[in-house]
């Protein structure tokens, strides 16, 4: 029995596949790999590889431990990317995605719904996919607020825009429940929400009423239950847009917003919600494309160590997983090619990098990634220390790539309505 297969073994344990489920290998093809390394390369684990957790032989070796290490780097580097599709249905665009760059996930958009059927049978071919390539389980993602954004297919009942819900006498933790419903009908994992930005800036049109409030103790509030529901149902949070993306008056889609606030005023607004969030126990944040000039007056918070490291690790105390808003909105691709936009946020403390339009977009994010680790621009206990958060985050919530059966869209209708208050 090679190392090897022992080490597969391991990982297949660790995420619950069934015994004896063989692992496809996919090498790289030239095309996507750095001209200065061969596809097929393997990187011997330097000194500032972690040890394991424990060096007594007579404790159990660290499952999770094993499984990072039993990947390859090209592996370690596919799970930082989640990335967009252009179809409703598995094209080639998914097929080359798993093959090729290994992507931890994938975030679907109002593009690729057409009906409650087609969606399902989305996301279950992604699923049914992924595992004939041999990869670890998808994150399967999806902007689901409710009100004005929202992925749904067309059969569901709307929700009101979170500031009207909760103005109305809603219930934020019933909102969050109804929220993890319908994403987990479809075999959604992951949802970017609750939007944890306070709307203290009027002229904000990009925020606006999906906050739940303008003041910062009732978003604070409110944030932190819708949290606790879909928590409660199953599906990762993950509050956005970190730092705060409501006193701005730039939508980060096609510029960058500026927030000129001190770190006392900060505290006392914008970061509220994401605190009371946190200590709710919110598994995921979202980084936003924003310079907040008192913080780092040079970088945008998603590519800023000052933001991400400094305020949101360390200040925060914050322990889950990063992800970063679209590396291909405006506000980055106005100043930074998506790759070198990608290496930055690593190396700011972010964990996930989002390149939610082009398929080309997301190779170049992949390729910049693994030059940086080869390079050891980016280190590969740093590579680990992400990878780690993110198997981890997979495991806690069970992720499998199994096909679901057709929700019941009558029931899922019937939940809606009776959380939106009459």
């Amino acid at each position: 029995m090679t190392k090897r297969y022992i080490l597969l073994s391991i990982l297949l344990f660790v995420f619950l596949f069934a015994a004896g489920c063989a692992v496809v290998e996919h090498p790289l093809p030239s095309a996507a790999a750095p001209e200065s390394v061969s596809p097929t390369k393997t990187v011997t684990p330097t000194p500032e590889t972690p040890p394991p957790p424990s060096s007594d032989p007579l404790q159990p070796p660290d499952p999770l431990y094993q499984a990072v290490q039993a990947l390859t780097v090209e592996e370690k580097v596919g799970q930082l990317l989640v990335v967009g599709l252009a179809g409703t249905t598995p094209g080639d665009d998914a097929r080359q995605a798993m093959e090729d760059m290994k992507v931890g996930g994938f975030i679907l958009f109002g593009r690729n719904v057409t009906s409650a059927d087609q969606l399902l049978s989305l996301t279950n071919g992604l699923k049914e996919l992924n595992q004939k390539v041999g990869n670890l389980p998808l994150f399967l993602c999806v902007d689901e607020e409710g009100g004005m954004v929202s992925r749904m297919p067309p059969e569901l009942a709307d929700l009101p825009n979170a500031y009207d819900f909760l103005r109305a006498g809603g219930d934020p933790y019933a909102r969050g429940e109804v929220l993890a419903a319908q994403c987990a009908a479809f075999g959604f994992h992951v949802n970017f929400a609750p939007s944890l930005d306070v709307w203290s800036n009027p002229n904000n049109s990009v925020i606006g009423k999906r906050a739940f409030a303008a003041d910062a103790q009732t978003a604070a509030q409110a944030g932190a239950q819708a949290v606790r529901g879909l928590m409660d149902g199953g599906v990762i949070s993950v509050g956005k847009h970190f730092p705060g993306h409501g006193d701005t008056d730039t939508d980060s889609h096609v510029g960058l917003p500026v927030v000129k606030k001190t770190p006392e005023e900060l505290w006392e607004t914008e970061l509220l919600p994401f605190q009371a969030a946190i200590r709710e126990g919110l598994p995921a944040i979202m980084v936003g494309h924003i310079l907040m000039t008192e913080l780092d007056p040079q970088l945008p918070a998603s590519l800023s160590p000052a933001v991400v490291t400094d305020l949101l690790r360390t200040e925060l105390d914050f322990d889950g997983v990063i992800f970063t808003d679209d590396l291909t909105m405006g506000a980055i691709t106005n100043t930074y090619g998506v790759g070198e936009a990608a290496v930055r946020t690593v190396e700011a403390g972010c964990d996930v990098v989002l390149v939610c339009h082009g398929f080309q977009e997301a190779r170049e994010a992949y390729t910049a990634l693994l030059e940086a680790v080869y390079s050891a621009r980016i280190s590969l206990s740093r590579l680990d220390d992400s990878v780690t958060r993110i198997l981890a985050l997979k495991e806690a919530y069970g992720l499998e790539d199994k096909a679901l059966e057709a929700p019941d869209v009558a029931a899922l209708n019937a939940a809606i309505r009776a959380a939106v208050p009459q």
